[in-house]
């Protein structure tokens, strides 16, 4: 049978390989999928109950958990829309994404998150029992909840973050169903693996790569809420065969085996290691795949493509530092209108993973995709002679130094040679005279047995003059979203006093 909705995945696999292990949940419970499908019809009738109707909203706050998941793919089954939300927001920062997704029902994994379940008393939601834990419910009778959405829409991921309009993004059920299916295939996943599911599904990467690509091949979850570097090697010991991260989890991994005195991860059934979010440099790649004994494969793509652009299969020790070919089915071209060097523009992807569209936002949706359908992702990038797509940095995170471009991600990858350097994030700021200075803020394990005039001396062999920090803030952490990527727009405001120094 070949789904058609997203929710059809649990049930085919559940008919298949229904005393198979579906999924280890937050608790360590482990759950079959026959069990899992149960979880999922549970929470349907949960949802029923409300009187929801199709096209409308479903808000789960939450953290990764099966309750989170059977919410989602319940919402399908009763041909709502599910908006997950990730228990770690403010509540003003939840409530400016419910006024515009106007859900008919929020529910609050109060069991695996306590930010969740603070969020849940303070909205005054009913709290039960399910066979998937406790969680409160609140249906908003009375409320204006607007017009449904289309029944081609699964799910509402919203992008924003403290400031600027919501922007939901509408990813389809064909959406997720190719993302999905694009992710098992390229990582040859079967119902022998199993998925460290540390990726928020609050977010694209863990939804549509971890979430729905798992149950497209059949594969159990391990769920994991929170990311934890001790956690991760017992897990990557025990059974976990596949681990899709953002180098920074990575990096923490690498430090927390080093720290045991182990150079290497040994007697692990690991077989598929992948990195996204963030550009890869060769000496970093070099020691990942030193780490783990197997190639570190990359990739591209954001919210507004359901993850998936382009990936890599390269083997180990492959110099390649590109995020790869696109994915079968999609298409990538480069704008160079947006740049000022030959071959290098804003990356354009066609294809049948870009969104349905911005949820009520015609004129935001008009302005990311073009009239023959492409999108536009706000990222820079290339194309070199074999095909390979080069994302050399944001659009918007781009420094222009003196007339010079500065990537980010080439300074990064600077300090993150350095043997003491966890990682590193750059950002530009104006200067008074209208330039902009380059600020760099290294992660180190301890700051204060790191040479900054040797740190300095590292870097600059490694870059040219213009592209040189002209401070550098040293630190034990840096601020990260849930996925551990790091959030550049709250580095000049955190490190304020270190930089007025």
């Amino acid at each position: 049978m070949t789904a058609s909705l997203i929710h059809d995945l649990i049930f085919t696999a559940s008919r298949a390989n229904s005393g198979a292990l579906a999924m280890v949940d937050h608790n360590w419970s482990r759950w079959t999928w026959a069990e899992y499908a149960g979880a999922v019809r549970e929470a349907a009738a949960i949802l029923g109950e409300t009187g929801i109707t199709a096209g409308e909203r479903v808000l789960i706050v939450c953290e990764n958990s099966l309750m989170a998941a059977s919410f989602v793919f319940a919402s399908s089954l009763v041909g709502a829309v599910a908006v997950p939300v990730n228990a770690r927001m403010n509540s003003h920062e939840i409530k400016r994404i419910a006024d515009h997704a106007k859900p008919h029902v929020t529910v609050w994994a109060c069991d695996v998150s306590a930010e969740a379940a603070a969020h849940a008393e303070a909205a005054g939601a009913e709290l039960r029992t399910a066979s998937f834990g406790s969680y409160g419910l609140k249906a908003h009778e009375g409320l204006d909840k607007g017009a449904p959405v289309g029944a081609h829409v699964a799910v509402l991921l919203y992008t924003t973050g403290t400031t600027g309009d919501p922007k939901g993004v509408m990813l389809t059920h064909g959406n997720l169903l190719f993302a999905g299916n694009a992710s098992a295939t390229l990582r040859g996943m079967t119902s022998q693996d199993q998925i460290y599911g540390a990726l928020p599904m609050t977010h694209v990467f863990g939804l549509a790569s971890m979430l729905v690509g798992g149950a497209t091949a059949r594969a159990s979850i391990r769920m994991v809420p929170r990311f934890r570097a001790d956690r991760l090697l017992e897990a990557l010991r025990e059974e976990a065969t596949m681990l899709p991260a953002v180098p920074q989890m990575h990096a923490l991994l690498m430090q927390h085996t080093a720290s045991l005195g182990e150079e290497k991860l040994t007697g692990s059934p690991l077989r598929y290691v992948s990195s996204g979010a963030a550009p890869l440099d060769p000496a970093w790649k070099r020691k990942a795949e030193a780490f783990y004994g197997l190639p570190l494969q990359n990739g591209y793509g954001l919210t507004e493509s359901t993850a998936g652009v382009s990936s890599t299969k390269n083997p180990i020790g492959s110099p390649d530092i590109s995020v790869g070919k696109p994915l079968p089915g999609v298409e990538v071209r480069i704008d160079e209108t947006l740049g000022n060097e030959p071959g290098v523009g804003e990356v354009l992807t066609r294809g049948p993973h870009v969104m349905g569209g911005y949820f009520r936002n015609a004129e935001e949706t008009s302005r990311a995709i073009t009239p023959d359908g492409f999108l536009r992702t706000g990222d820079l990038g290339r194309i070199d002679a074999e095909g390979n797509l080069h994302i050399v940095g944001r659009a918007k995170e781009l420094i222009i130094r003196s007339g010079f471009n500065v990537y980010p991600p080439e300074v990064e990858a600077a300090f993150n040679d350095h043997p003491q350097v966890v990682q590193c994030a750059v950002v530009g700021r104006k200067t008074e005279d209208g330039n902009e200075e380059v600020l760099a803020f290294v992660q180190c394990a301890d700051p204060n047995a790191v040479d900054m005039a040797a740190l300095k001396a590292f870097t600059d062999e490694r870059l040219t003059s213009y592209k040189r920090p002209s401070r550098i803030v040293l630190t034990t952490k840096l601020p990260a979203a849930s996925t551990g990527k790091i959030l550049k727009a709250d580095l000049i405001r955190t490190f304020a006093t270190e930089l007025s120094a």
